[in-house]
């Protein structure tokens, strides 16, 4: 894929180094991931509607603004061994994992700084929002954490003090919410199928935040099964928490595993959902957040799901910009 820029205000950052983010054919989290949500643009008619920017690699004081050091280090032995698990059974080592994973973390920090620099209204990147790798582990599919690593560089390297990371992935946003639990200028929002019923297990009404930074979060977890309707009551309270809260840059992770039909999780939401949650986010970034939003594609294992779910989301971005 060729580079294109133009006057369109919003970015996709696509290319084969974060398509190669994957785990083999014969896993959930496969290499063919990018190319489900680039024929879904097509689809829409609305791949020439955006500027298209190719992947960009992190280097490892990037990587480092969230993670330790010591995991680090431990990717790139795991990745030059190409073999065992970097956690528990759910992900596995290949040859070139530790850069397949750097250039997700360098898209999305390349995402933030065109959003920053104005060169962007808004950016998507596919193959990104990557929100269960902790500090310090690797953990469900997700070697670095590209989410947390934007944040840390959005606060650290541009000052920001209210950046709100707002996730309706099926699963829990655990690497994000317990990375800056204790953060009271990191907004947390996250619409999740119940931890009851699905890895991690985690994201209860009852995490609101640690310390200064308690009544900062918000966890809404659906119980299997809910659809349009118990979503929508639920992106309710996300929008007067935002509102509230007048974030400086919005942080969007729509996992398109909270779709019907996804073989890993149980809820029931349409394309509506993302639609819906997008076009609310572009307008509370417009009125309080000079319009600054970065959407990642997170989970997702059905490719129709994908290819229509994420291209919902960029449609909406273009709509509204």
């Amino acid at each position: 894929m060729t580079s294109k820029t133009s006057h369109h205000s919003v970015t996709v950052l696509a290319g084969e180094a974060i398509a190669r983010y994957g785990f083999g054919e014969g896993h959930p989290f496969g290499p063919d991931r990018q190319d489900a949500f680039l024929r879904g643009l097509d689809e829409r008619d609305i791949a020439g509607r955006v500027n298209i920017e190719q992947p960009a690699d992190a280097s490892e004081d990037d990587i480092k603004l969230f993670h330790d050091p010591h995991h680090v280090e431990f990717v790139e032995e795991m990745s030059l061994a190409g073999k065992g698990f970097l956690d528990f059974g759910d992900t596995p080592a290949f040859p070139g994992i530790y850069d397949a994973a750097r250039s997700v973390v360098g898209t999305t920090l390349r995402a933030g700084e065109l959003v920053m620099a104005g060169q962007a209204r808004r950016a998507f990147v596919p193959i990104a929002g990557l929100h269960h790798a902790a500090r310090m582990r690797t953990s469900g599919f997700c070697v670095f954490n590209d989410c947390a690593v934007l944040i840390e560089a959005l606060q650290r390297r541009h000052g920001l003090k209210r950046v709100a990371y707002v996730d309706i992935d099926a699963h829990h946003g655990d690497g994000v919410y317990y990375g800056f639990a204790d953060n009271p200028e990191v907004l947390f929002a996250d619409i999740h199928e119940d931890g009851r019923f699905l890895f991690p297990g985690t994201g209860g009404r009852d995490e609101t935040g640690q310390g200064s930074a308690i009544g900062t979060k918000l966890n809404i977890p659906l119980f299997p099964g809910a659809g349009d309707e118990e979503f929508l009551s639920a992106w309710e309270e996300i929008e007067t928490y935002l509102n509230e809260a007048r974030p400086e840059f919005i942080v969007f992770q729509c996992g398109a595993d909270s779709l019907a039909g996804d073989p890993l999780t149980h809820l029931q939401f349409s394309e509506n959902a993302h639609g819906t949650a997008a076009a609310s986010l572009c307008e509370i970034a417009d009125r309080h957040a000079q319009g600054r939003l970065v959407a990642l594609g997170g989970g997702g294992y059905n490719r129709h799901n994908i290819a229509t779910g994420w291209s919902r989301v960029v449609q909406e971005m273009v709509d509204r910009s």
